[in-house]
C-alpha cells in the first residue's frame, strides 16, 4: 500500500491514545495517532516520524501519524496497514490460488478479516499488526486482547467444523528474528494460540518492506511458540 502527503517531523509527546504532539516544519502540530495500542517503545521523545497530511477541512487534526524510525528500521504504525497490505499480497497470490476472496466476513459469533476458498474449501483468514520488537525479535501482542483471543477460539472452532482457518502477523518493519507470543503481557493469547496451533489452525507471521510512503508484505518470519 501506498501513502501520498508524507511529511517528516519529531515526536514530542503523546497524551493519549489518539493523539501525539509533533513538530513539522518547526511548529507544534497535534496529529492523529493511527494506532491505540500503548507503541511506548516506538515512541520516546525526538524519534523521527513521517505524518501523512490530509486536506479534509472537517478533521480536527491536519496529519496522521503513520511510520516511526527506530534505530535504523522503519516501522509502519498504521493500524489499518495490514490489512491492505494482505489484501494486496492475497491477489498477488500470497496463499497461491484462492477464489471468493470477501473482507470481513461473518461466521457465527466471529467477524474474520477475509474469507476465501483455496483447494476445494472455505477459509477464514484473521491479520494481527505487528510493531513490537526488541533487538530483533517481535511479539505480540503489546497489551491484553480478550478480542484476539476469541478470533483465535472461533478459528479453533471452525478447523473443528472442517474449514480452514489462518492466522497471519503482520510484523510492520523488516529484518527481525522471528516472532512469539507475549505471554508475559497476555497470557491467555498464547495459550489460545498454542491450542489453535494444535487443533490444525495455519500460523504465519511476514515481514514487511517498509518506508516513508509504502508497505509491502515482504518475507515470512519464523514464529516460535
Amino acid at each position: 500500500m501506498k501513502y501520498s502527503n508524507m511529511v517528516p517531523g519529531v515526536f514530542l509527546e503523546r497524551p493519549n491514545r489518539f493523539i501525539a504532539y509533533v513538530e513539522i516544519d518547526g511548529k507544534t502540530e497535534t496529529v492523529h495517532v493511527k494506532n491505540t495500542g500503548r507503541c511506548k517503545e516506538l515512541l520516546p521523545a525526538g524519534a523521527k516520524v513521517w505524518c501523512q497530511r490530509c486536506d479534509n477541512p472537517t478533521r480536527k487534526t491536519k496529519y496522521d501519524l503513520i511510520v516511526v524510525e527506530k534505530g535504523t528500521r522503519c516501522i509502519n504504525m498504521d493500524s489499518q496497514a495490514p490489512n491492505v497490505a494482505v489484501e494486496e499480497w492475497l491477489y498477488s497470490g500470497g496463499l497461491g490460488e484462492i477464489s471468493n476472496l470477501r473482507r470481513e466476513y461473518t461466521w457465527g459469533e466471529s467477524r474474520f478479516d477475509f474469507s476465501f476458498e483455496k483447494d476445494g474449501k472455505q477459509c477464514f483468514l484473521e491479520v494481527k499488526g505487528v510493531t513490537l520488537e526488541n533487538d530483533g525479535v517481535c511479539a505480540f501482542p503489546d497489551a491484553p486482547t480478550l478480542r484476539g483471543v476469541k478470533h483465535l477460539e472461533h478459528l479453533t472452532q471452525a478447523v473443528r467444523e472442517g474449514y480452514g482457518a489462518y492466522i497471519l502477523f503482520v510484523i510492520q518493519m523488516k529484518d527481525v528474528l522471528y516472532l512469539h507470543p507475549n505471554d508475559a503481557t497476555d497470557p491467555a493469547f498464547g495459550a489460545a494460540l498454542r491450542q489453535a496451533f494444535q487443533a490444525g489452525v495455519t500460523l504465519m507471521a511476514m515481514d514487511c518492506d517498509v518506508t516513508s510512503e509504502e508497505m509491502a508484505i515482504s518475507s515470512q518470519v519464523p514464529i516460535r511458540l
